[in-house]
C-alpha cells in the first residue's frame, strides 16, 4: 500500500494537474517550462512534505513552489525562448487550457511585463487572491503588492490604448481606401 504522501500527490495530480500546469503557463508564457515548473514543485513540496496534509494543503505548498521558481529562475537572468504559449488541446483535457485568441494576445501582454509584475497581476486577477495573500505568498509587503499590481495595471492599460489606436488607424485607412476606389465620400 503507498504511503499516505504518494495517495496525495497522486490525487492532486489526477484532480488538479492541469490547472497547476495552466498557472505556471501564466507565469512563465510556456507550456514545457510550466509543465517543468510544476515537476520541481512537486519534488520539492513532496521531497519535504511527507504526511500530514490534505489536498488542498498540497495545492497550496505546490502553487507557492511554482511561484517562487518562476521568480527564482527570473531573478538569475534567464528568460523564456518562446512568449507566444500556444497550448494544443489534448483528448480528455478541459478545453480551458486552450488559449482563445484573445487570452493569447493577454498572455503576450504579461510577458511584458517584469516577472513581480506579472505574478502580482496573474494572482490577484487569475487566482483571485487577496493583496495581503498575495504579499504572504510572494514574501513580500502589501504595499510593494500594491504598488505592482498599479504598475503593472498601468502598463497594461498602455499597451491596451495603444492596440486600440493602431487598430483604430489600420480601420481607418482601409475605409479612405475604399472611398478613393469607389469615389464615395464618408
Amino acid at each position: 500500500m503507498p504511503a499516505r504522501w504518494e495517495q496525495v500527490c497522486a490525487e492532486l495530480v489526477a484532480h488538479r494537474g492541469e490547472a497547476l500546469v495552466r498557472y505556471a503557463m501564466l507565469l512563465s508564457g510556456d507550456e514545457e517550462e510550466a509543465r517543468d515548473m510544476v515537476q520541481d514543485a512537486l519534488a520539492a513540496t513532496f521531497g519535504r512534505l511527507r504526511n500530514g496534509f490534505e489536498v488542498e494543503q498540497a495545492e497550496a505548498y505546490v502553487r507557492k513552489a511554482i511561484a517562487n521558481k518562476f521568480l527564482d529562475r527570473a531573478r538569475r537572468g534567464q528568460r523564456w525562448r518562446r512568449i507566444a504559449p500556444l497550448v494544443v488541446e489534448r483528448e480528455g483535457v478541459d478545453s480551458g487550457a486552450t488559449l482563445t485568441g484573445e487570452r493569447l494576445d493577454m498572455a503576450h501582454r504579461l510577458q511584458r511585463l517584469s516577472p513581480r509584475e506579472r505574478a502580482c497581476i496573474v494572482l490577484r486577477y487569475d487566482e483571485d487572491r487577496t493583496v495581503e495573500q498575495i504579499a504572504t505568498e510572494l514574501g513580500i509587503s502589501a504595499g510593494a503588492v500594491k504598488r505592482y499590481l498599479s504598475d503593472a495595471l498601468g502598463k497594461l492599460r498602455g499597451m491596451l490604448e495603444r492596440e486600440q489606436g493602431r487598430a483604430d488607424r489600420e480601420a481607418g485607412g482601409a475605409a479612405a481606401e475604399q472611398d478613393r476606389t469607389t469615389g464615395e465620400r464618408t
